[in-house]
């Protein structure tokens, strides 16, 4: 294999590829991400069938009929190996879950999809985000972290990749005592609820809080509320495909807090801000170039059936600094 760069695009849906074999990236802004340079090489290390990375950009506001026909056409192209989903990971459950011959525990329980891979004639989906989660903070927060502190969590965003972290937070041996949710959308505050109640996750252990652009004390006033070294995370994807930042001007950070943005591409004005804190307040900021590197090669692990190991993702993020 070559590990030549060569990256196939779709606007969306539909149409034909002519050579054999390749995967696909579903997102808003696909062409923008540094996948598209690092994937060749990263076949080439684990020794992949193919080097060819197919975007399928659907806008955020996609209606359901696309998103299933996203699916079909995944489904029914022997060339089409798999593919990740970034963003749409909700919307493509709710639209088009029920044309999978299996949906996996995670991927129930969350009400998302975050990779899709195919096993004979079966279509499978995956919800590999909790993992993901876990690996990325596991870099960085010390495994007692909030036992010794008594730091708390500020999670902006409680869209998929927001529920999947709730999702480890409770899981995790050294749980927080208290995971604060913001969004600007009730439904999506809705359904992590959902999700934590048939999760089996204590109800005291989640607060769920309205947000709105216009009206941005409520997110001022728990930064305020949250203790020294608490973990803040813009999990809402603002600063990605869209510029933006959930926390509003003037808001504080928690002092010796862990502030973690989600994204590693785009305006990042989260990131930003956080920085312009970092000394002043003895933050340490995390961008979401490792969570990056876990999300991709997890589901390149699941859609082409190969170990995974961490010496493995070592080597593929190793790779990958070229391009950051």
């Amino acid at each position: 294999m070559s590990g030549r760069h060569r990256v196939d695009r779709r606007p969306e849906a539909g149409g034909t590829v002519d050579r054999a074999g390749y995967m696909g990236f579903v997102g808003v802004t696909t062409g923008s991400s540094s996948i598209n340079q690092v994937f060749p090489s990263w076949a080439e290390i684990l020794g992949l069938p193919t080097d060819r990375l197919v975007g399928h950009d659907l806008p955020l506001n996609a209606d359901d009929e696309r998103y299933r026909d996203l699916v079909r056409q995944i489904r029914d192209d022997p060339a089409h190996l798999g593919a990740l989903v970034t963003t749409h990971k909700l919307r493509l459950y709710d639209a088009a879950h029920d044309l999978f011959d299996e949906v996996d525990d995670f991927a129930r329980l969350c009400g998302e999809i975050s990779s899709i891979s195919k096993r004979g004639d079966k279509l499978l989906a995956h919800a590999k985000d909790p993992l993901t989660a876990g690996l990325a903070a596991e870099e960085f927060l010390p495994e007692d972290h909030f036992a010794a502190t008594g730091a708390e969590v500020v999670c902006l965003g409680a869209g998929g990749a927001g529920t999947a972290l709730v999702w480890y937070l409770s899981q995790r041996e050294d749980r927080p005592g208290k995971i604060v949710c913001t969004d600007t959308d009730p439904g999506r505050l809705a359904h992590l609820r959902a999700v934590a109640e048939r999760g089996g996750v204590p109800a005291d252990l989640v607060e769920y809080v309205p947000a709105t652009p216009a009206d941005p004390r409520a997110v001022h006033d728990l930064l305020r509320a949250a203790p020294d070294w608490s973990l803040v995370v813009n999990a809402t994807g603002l600063g990605k495909d869209r510029p933006g930042s959930p926390l509003p001007p003037g808001a504080r950070l928690p002092r010796q807090g862990y502030v973690w943005e989600f994204n590693y591409r785009g305006s990042l004005e989260f990131l930003h801000q956080a920085r312009a804190q970092a000394a002043e307040r003895g933050l340490t900021v995390v961008d979401g170039w490792r969570y990056f590197i876990h999300g991709w090669s997890q589901a390149i692990a699941e859609i082409f059936d190969v170990p995974m190991d961490p010496t493995t993702v070592q080597r593929l993020s190793a790779a990958a600094e070229a391009v950051r």
